[in-house]
């Protein structure tokens, strides 16, 4: 049965590739930076479109500052559903579409977010659409589209968590790496604003007066850069420092934003306990520090992709290509899933490359054998029970 509907979702999506490029490109050509809500909205409209006119169900959830919440929803026969996940927001300021839209050459798609993850979004959205031309599925399936991914998810994260409750299994449509890979494990990450409070002298009159903000702010970054391990894969970086009124008044304010990548989640803990510990010390008298959490990703631990990722690779190389897993440094929601104990596999979008730059490429050719893979791993999930989620992790 399974082996049928295999075939039935594949033989559909074979035929799709032409119409699959052009909602590419109308998504492409819509603006949708993390804080444009207006355009992540639109995106949204787009993509109900589609899928209302097949009939899939879908939820949209307002949101009164990110954009919308989009949910749409397959009905199956067991209770435990598939999650497929793709976010709509891109790193591109609005107006970027204006100077330079889709543009296309032979079988490499440009334009900003053409992979990251716009892409991502219509192999979801076809996905949807084969499994919607079956007679039945074995289990339900779900696509969660949200809106703030590029900025840490922090509106996202919350429907994210409760998207996965009860499910068997994750697939997170970020882009194929550029070697043709699918992501097995990710780094977690997270961002700091550290601000420290100093008093004000003049440097030159009354210099004992004062306590160096900047001074304690230099002391602590020191020892921030000192917990990177490289080989544990563990990084800190200070990558902003603000301030100071002159040069010749004792600092009595600086700011910094600090950002860590992990591997694992016991690193994790450790390093926040390690920063908080950092930050707290005094320096020197008369000064003080405060540490404010500004975005936080979990890891996909490897552990957490291996079944699913064993099966994908067989399915791919049925239809025609080969495939590994890789690691990277980079984050995405897909962290968010496996922490909470569901099978994730992430980068399972069309290929591309050079995200996140004015050279962003999506190769076209990838669309359809990506689409095929994910529906044909979806649809042969029967032996994964779905125990559901763990409790969610604390940010």
């Amino acid at each position: 049965m399974a082996e049928a509907l295999m075939e039935r979702a594949c033989a559909w999506l074979a035929d799709q590739r032409e119409a699959m490029v052009e909602c590419l490109q109308t998504l492409v050509e819509i603006d949708s930076h993390s804080h444009d809500k207006a355009g992540n909205d639109a995106v949204a409209d787009a993509i109900a479109g589609w899928l209302e006119a097949d009939g899939i169900a879908l939820k949209r959830t307002p949101r009164p500052h990110s954009g919308d919440i989009l949910e749409a929803r397959l009905e199956g026969r067991d209770a435990a559903h598939v999650l497929l996940m793709g976010h709509r927001d891109t790193v591109f300021p609005t107006g970027t579409v204006a100077r330079r839209g889709y543009t296309q050459r032979d079988d490499l798609a440009f334009g900003p977010g053409v992979a990251d993850m716009k892409a991502g979004l219509v192999l979801n959205c076809f996905v949807l659409r084969a499994l919607c031309r079956l007679p039945s599925l074995p289990y339900p399936v779900r696509a969660l589209f949200t809106a703030d991914e590029e900025v840490g998810s922090p509106d996202g994260r919350a429907f994210i968590e409760a998207a996965v409750q009860g499910a068997r299994a994750v697939f997170n449509a970020e882009p194929g790496r550029v070697s043709g890979n699918v992501v097995t494990a990710r780094k977690g990450g997270a961002g700091f604003l550290i601000e420290v409070e100093g008093r004000a002298a003049h440097s030159g009159v009354n210099h004992a007066d004062g306590a160096s903000a900047i001074e304690v702010l230099a002391r602590k970054i020191v020892k921030l850069h000192a917990l990177t391990d490289h080989a544990a894969g563990v990084t800190t970086n200070v990558g902003v420092i603000e301030g100071g009124m002159s040069r010749n008044i004792v600092a009595p304010w600086a700011r910094a934003q600090l950002d860590v990548r992990f591997v694992s989640g016991a690193q994790r803990d450790r390093l926040y306990a390690d920063i908080e510990a950092i930050v707290a010390e005094q320096e020197l008298p008369g000064t003080s520090a405060s540490l404010t959490l500004s975005s936080a990703f979990l890891p996909l631990e490897e552990r957490m992709s291996e079944a699913l990722f064993t099966r994908y690779q067989g399915h791919a190389a049925r239809l025609g290509f080969a495939v590994k897993g890789e690691f990277t440094g980079g984050c995405s929601d897909a962290g968010f899933t496996a922490s909470l104990g569901v099978p994730t596999l992430c980068g399972v979008g069309p290929v591309g490359a050079k995200m996140h730059t004015e050279e962003e490429v999506c190769r076209l050719d990838t669309l359809v054998p990506r689409a095929q893979a994910v529906a044909a791993t979806l649809l042969d999930l029967d032996d994964l029970a779905g125990e559901g989620a763990k409790s969610p992790v604390s940010a």
